[in-house]
């Protein structure tokens, strides 16, 4: 507005005499002790700003900052000089050698920059250049000697913090240096006629590599970002005469990264500049044209970088951002003209493949932690944590979204995006096959069931782009994964591309007819599937001119299935049969009338079937089912008929359809996430929009209950789901200590949760798994404490598969088999009664005993029970009656019921009493 406008042009008024007061201020001896450094970096910082102000109101202005630049590096390279030629430095002197370096640094970075002023021409920067081009590097200051009139105080005080002004000074020459590299095709470049550039390119390449990785081993570890990018223009050229000294370099990199990992402040950035460095166009290029050991390196970095990323969340991220831009975004400069840079990605396409099904299954308390920082990064500027931590979009699912808008963006003409496509489909259909022989059976949201859902959504993004050809070779392999057990979400979704393909490609239902030839042992899981493509027949033959044949065969397939032994397939048949007989009327098939009257009926009779059996009520949710009822192969799959529209397909498989088959939420990916990524900007022609209405509105429960069977039509049979399952917390009044250091013994104690007083002995008991299991069962129920033969038996992992933690929150206590007569008796002493689990001549039935408050459970071993030398000792013994054959019960489960017995005991007790 004017009054912000006036506000500018009144600061641009006097710009002569600020940038007049800023040069005295850097280049003489005016900053002359540690403090004034940081006087230095307000007066450097201050430089871009009055560029920035000038560009935007008063260009006339420019001509004074030009002199201004070219006073600032003749004095500074000036003071340099000087410097070179002094012995004995004084502190000032030191104070105005580091000014003069960060002020040539503060040049670089502003001709890096992205402001719009070019400053190549000018004279001063040539002499920049070559200064820098033959300056010795990683040189150090030594502590200046103080002259007298510093006493020892004064002495003490500017000696402090010595080491981190050294880091500045050599971290300000790598900055110089860097920009140097980038300005010239070669070192030699504009500096002909000296002397001190006999050495060839490459030798001298390799002198400044060793420079920086000595750099990188003495200078702190947020100061060496411009070190990288130092590596990232020399590395290239040495990959062919140097490859060891770049292994090395790659290593030592990886080395500074992965050390900073848990450092919040400074890892991303030096991460960025790391990634920068490593997976630069050319680097990737010359590592790959050779394929020696720097490429094996780089690819061993790749799944090194995807391994921190299951720990520390975002990683993946920045390195898939950088290396999908420079694919398909390349920036075109004098050292990667002559290189293709989306070759990179397909000598590198094990970086796709792996973002494809990219993301870990967190535990509860770490998906509290990444929901939490979701949080906040969404708040933005709302909250302070989001202006000094710079946004990296670390949420997991932007792994995917970078590769869904990167293989969006993919042209099937292209020869290069073509076979890339290709190579990654293949591949992708090879991790699904590896994870189902590596898994036969797997739980639903388990790790391998999201990996097989997130490989089947990715080949539906690529399915359009993909030729005849291709498919035709792939496509047995595609149904082959269909005989696979598969949980539901992952079926939809190899269904969905078998009936996109037929749609498209009708000349392939040979292929499909294949699939109903196998044994029935083959087809006995898988069936169901076939038979679900074909209950949208309708939609594969909509291109087909010639639908009879077609028809006629799927009839015939469809009609043995429906008589079939298991239900649930006769199911799925008659379903299909609903579907492909409709077809046959509307399109008055002749030689199917001695067949109608029998269909027909039989349909007829499903459709009216009586009764009050699971028949009727499951022939109904099947066809309410959302794949059957509402859910259309193609109308839901636009990309293919709209190739300017990213819209609804990738909300429908990457949103809607994971939503309707009860996948994890963590799996879902809304369209405000698609939106939120710009990273990889999508061409003005995509648009994004929402699904079918009909789809979107379905919510998991207008089909899911229908499984439960909890809205079919009888009124008696109607349930309201009013009770669900809860887990309690029995300390959840208490406060327990936070002391992360406390024994288990103690923690237990100072929970309080326990008002018992019944101790468990298990000491003649040697399994750990009967171990782990009363453990598990005296924790829940309270008891006071568990007692066992050697407290060895907790580092056991079978005690620990079974206890689940019970130990860390039950008092346990060490009495071995010798000892426990008097343990016993010391017992008794303090009014304990001991109860011996054991049939014997006078044991009492569990149904009839009444268990004292104070009770002592001793159980026996597991094949000798308690020994004889010590049931004289018992109080009594309990029994628990039996009605079958077998005389005896695991050690376990009697254990479990007594302690249960006593428990219910109790509690009546305390009831009675309030």
């Amino acid at each position: 507005d004017e009054v912000l406008f006036f506000i500018w042009k009144s600061l641009v008024t006097p710009v002569e005499s600020i940038l007049e007061f800023v040069l005295r201020r850097l280049t003489t001896n005016e900053l002359s002790t540690v403090g004034d450094l940081d006087r230095c970096d307000l007066y450097l910082a201050l430089i871009p700003e009055i560029m920035n102000l000038c560009l935007k109101v008063s260009l006339k202005k420019m001509s004074s900052i030009k002199n201004f630049l070219s006073s600032l590096i003749h004095a500074s390279i000036r003071n340099l000089q000087e410097r070179n030629s002094e012995k004995d430095l004084k502190l000032k002197d030191q104070i105005r050698t580091v000014a003069s370096m960060a002020s040539l640094a503060a040049v670089c970075e502003i001709m890096d920059g992205e402001l719009e002023v070019h400053l190549e021409s000018l004279p001063s920067v040539d002499a920049l250049k070559k200064f820098i081009s033959f300056s010795q590097f990683n040189e150090v200051l030594k502590k200046p000697s103080y002259t007298e009139e510093k006493n020892s105080l004064c002495e003490e005080k500017t000696s402090q913090g010595w080491g981190k002004i050294v880091a500045r000074y050599v971290r300000d020459q790598w900055i110089c240096l860097s920009f140097v590299l980038n300005s010239f095709a070669t070192l030699a470049q504009g500096c002909e006629g000296i002397s001190v550039m006999s050495l060839s390119t490459a030798e001298r390449s390799k002198e400044i590599l060793q420079s920086a990785l000595e750099a990188l081993s003495i200078l702190p570890s947020d100061q060496v970002s411009p070190v990288f990018d130092c590596m990232k223009v020399l590395v290239p050229k040495l990959l062919d005469s140097s490859e060891a000294l770049c292994i090395e370099a790659f290593d030592l990199a990886w080395k500074i990264i992965s050390s900073l990992s848990n450092t919040q402040l400074i890892f991303w950035a030096n991460l960025k500049a790391f990634v920068r460095f490593i997976f630069d166009t050319e680097v990737l290029a010359v590592a790959a044209s050779a394929k020696c050991q720097a490429y094996t390196k780089i690819k061993e970095i790749i799944f090194k970088l995807i391994d921190l990323s299951t720990t520390k969340t975002g990683v993946f991220n920045v390195v898939l951002s950088h290396c999908c831009q420079s694919w398909i975004f390349p920036t075109v400069d004098e050292r990667s003209a002559l290189t293709n840079a989306f070759l990179n990605a397909g000598n590198y396409s094990e970086l796709i493949t792996e973002a494809c099904v990219f993301g870990t299954v967190f535990r509860k308390d770490q998906r509290h932690i990444q929901d939490v920082h979701a949080f906040i990064e969404n708040l933005g500027e709302k909250c302070a944590a989001n202006v000094v931590t710079e946004s990296t979009n670390r949420d997991d699912h932007f792994v995917r979204i970078c590769t869904v808008k990167f293989l969006c963006l993919l042209d099937g003409s292209n020869i290069l995006h073509k076979t890339f496509m290709e190579d990654i489909f293949i591949k992708l259909l090879d991790k699904d096959e590896l994870v189902s022989r590596s898994r036969t059976r797997y739980y639903a949201n388990s790790l391998q069931h999201r990996i097989k859902n997130r490989v089947w959504q990715t080949l539906l993004v690529l399915l359009p782009k993909l030729n005849q050809n291709f498919l035709c070779g792939i496509l047995d392999r595609v149904f082959q994964a269909g005989f696979s057990n598969n949980q539901a979400s992952v079926k939809y979704f190899i269904e969905w591309i078998v009936i996109l393909t037929l749609h498209k490609y009708p000349q392939f239902l040979d292929k499909f007819w294949d699939c109903f030839c196998y044994d029935e042992e083959k087809l006995k899981k898988s069936i169901c599937t076939f038979l679900s493509v074909l209950a949208h027949f309708d939609i594969i033959l909509q291109n087909t001119s010639e639908k009879k044949p077609a028809l006629k065969k799927a009839l015939i397939v469809v009609l043995q299935w429906c008589f079939s032994h298991n239900f649930s397939v006769r199911l799925y048949a008659l379903i299909a049969l609903k579907k492909i007989w409709g077809m046959c009327r509307m399109l008055h098939v002749e030689e199917f009338e001695a067949l109608t009257p029998v269909i027909e009926s039989s349909l007829q009779q499903v459709e009216n079937m009586h009764g009050t059996g699971n028949a009727r009520r499951n022939w109904q949710r099947i066809q309410d089912h959302f794949f059957f009822a509402t859910f259309h192969p193609v109308e839901d799959y636009s990309l293919e008929a709209r190739p300017h529209y990213l819209s609804s397909f990738a909300i429908t498989i990457f949103y809607i359809l994971p939503r309707l088959s009860e996948l994890a939420e963590d799996e879902w990916i809304s369209l405000s996430r698609f939106d939120r990524f710009t990273d990889i900007p999508l061409p003005a022609a995509f648009q994004w929009c929402h699904s079918r209405t009909e789809l979107r509105e379905l919510k998991p429960s207008d089909w899911a209950q229908q499984d439960m069977g909890s809205h079919l039509a009888e009124a008696d049979s109607q349930t309201e789901w009013t009770d669900v399952q809860k887990k309690i917390i029995p300390w959840k009044n208490s406060t327990p200590s936070l002391d992360l250091e406390m024994a288990f013994q103690d923690r237990a104690a100072k929970l309080g949760k326990s008002n018992s007083r019944l101790i468990v002995v298990a000491s003649l008991i040697d399994k750990p798994t009967n171990l782990g299991g009363l453990c598990r069962t005296s924790e829940i129920f309270g008891a006071s404490a568990l007692v066992v033969g050697s407290l060895h038996y907790i580092q056991d992992k079978q005690f620990q598969h079974l206890s689940v933690s019970a130990e860390q929150w039950l008092p346990l206590v060490e009495v071995k088999p010798s000892q426990l007569v008097d343990y016993l008796q010391q017992k008794k002493t303090e009014g304990y009664t001991i109860i011996g689990v054991e049939q014997t001549a006078k044991s009492f039935d569990l149904t009839e005993y009444c268990f004292p408050e104070k009770s002592l459970l001793l159980l026996g071993n597991e094949h000798e029970g308690i020994p004889a030398n010590l049931i004289h000792h018992l109080d009594v013994c309990v029994e628990i009656p039996q009605q079958g054959i077998i005389r005896s019960l695991n050690v376990h489960v009697s254990g479990a019921l007594l302690i249960w017995e006593y428990t219910r005991q109790q509690v009546i007790k305390q009831k009675q009493q309030q």
